[in-house]
Parts: structure tokens; C-alpha cells; sequence
């Protein structure tokens, strides 16, 4: 698939949209990523994940790999996908309350393996949706290398960091690289022409 077909399903589902928002950050954007919306439709999710794939085994880094593991929630329905296109387990790490709070005072979360086990010396993929900061990603590389196992590579289906997160040297796959623009409040051309602003899930 050309990066122009994979964002047309992405604009086709809703899941990528454009017009004028503010981010959990409180910038303002001119495009959003919104994955579950792509991810509702089971086809169209099967046949990105296959691209995403495809790429990956394509590179020739990937080499054995045992299972996929994904953070919740968002890379759930990735992993799973990723998992049937290598025909490998699935299983994936949850949020739980930590012992902290963030920036804004709420309780933080941090990520565990609850219902599943990582394998020592197994080598496990890690799946996800959108990668920004890469904060999740490396929580589950984390829990992985933790627990004797090791990561062959990150699958992801958007890198909203354009290329910058990286995770060492474990190579990350993409079907789409994108550094959306953004402006604080005050600068926002959108803002300025009066447009009306929306906020959107995380």
C-alpha cells in the first residue's frame, strides 16, 4: 500500500480528521489521530496491520518472534491483528494505579502483566497504534526485557513523532510518519480566522 491509499482509509473511517483541536497538551492542532475509528472496522484494521507487517518481515530485522504484546488500550486490537498476520500468540499489559500522580494531580497509571506471562527467552513483538512520545511503548519493552524475554521490533500503525522516537536499538515499523503541526493558544492561525475549536478523546 502507498502512504497515499493507507491515509485514505484512515480519512475514510474518521480516523484521521482535520479542522481545528486541542490536545490533551492544550496546543492547538490542525489534525487529529483518532485510531479507534479505523480500528472499528475489522477489514480495513486486517489489512493495514498485514501492510504494517509485510514491512517489518520486508526489512529483514525481524527473525523469529514468538508472540506480540501491546499496551491497553489502544494497541489491543493492533496486536491482535499483528499476531494472526505472524501466526503467534497474542497477549497484551494493562494500566493499573501507580504510586504517583501526573502533571495535573490525577493518580498516575503504569502498565502490568496481569492475565498473561512474558516467556524468558522468547522474542515478542510490540504492537500499538499511535506512537508520540513512545511513553507506553517503552513501558511494555520494559515489562518484556524484565521478565527474560526479548523485543524483536515495534509495529506500529501511526508515528506522530515523524521519526523521532526511537527505542534504542530495536528497530519500529510504520505505516505512516507525521508531525502534525501545532500552536499554543495565542498563536493559532485557526484561532485567529475565529474557527470553532473541538476537543477530542484521547
Amino acid at each position: 500500500m502507498t502512504e497515499k491509499q493507507i491515509l485514505a482509509e484512515f480519512k475514510k473511517t474518521g480516523a484521521l480528521l482535520e479542522g481545528h483541536f486541542e490536545l490533551r497538551s492544550k496546543l492547538h492542532s490542525n489534525r487529529y489521530f483518532q485510531c479507534a475509528n479505523v480500528l472499528m472496522y475489522p477489514k480495513i484494521a486486517g489489512k493495514l496491520c498485514r501492510e504494517a507487517v509485510r514491512r517489518a518481515v520486508a526489512s529483514g530485522k525481524l527473525g523469529k518472534v514468538d508472540g506480540v504484546v501491546s499496551p491497553a488500550v489502544g494497541g489491543i486490537l493492533v496486536g491482535h491483528e499483528v499476531a494472526r498476520e505472524l501466526g503467534v500468540k497474542c497477549i497484551f499489559a494493562e494500566k493499573v494505579q501507580g504510586d504517583g500522580v501526573d502533571a495535573s494531580g490525577k493518580p498516575n497509571t503504569v502498565l502490568q502483566m496481569r492475565r498473561f506471562k512474558i516467556v524468558k527467552g522468547e522474542r515478542y513483538v510490540v504492537a500499538e497504534d499511535v506512537v508520540t512520545k513512545g511513553g507506553r511503548v517503552q513501558e511494555t519493552i520494559d515489562l518484556i526485557k524484565a521478565a527474560g524475554g526479548k523485543v524483536a521490533a515495534v509495529v506500529v500503525l501511526v508515528d506522530r513523532s515523524g521519526g523521532k522516537v526511537k527505542f534504542s536499538r530495536i528497530p519500529m515499523f510504520s505505516l505512516v510518519k507525521m508531525t502534525p503541526e501545532t500552536w499554543t493558544a495565542d498563536k493559532c492561525p485557526m484561532c485567529a480566522k475565529g474557527e470553532k475549536i473541538a476537543h477530542p478523546g484521547s
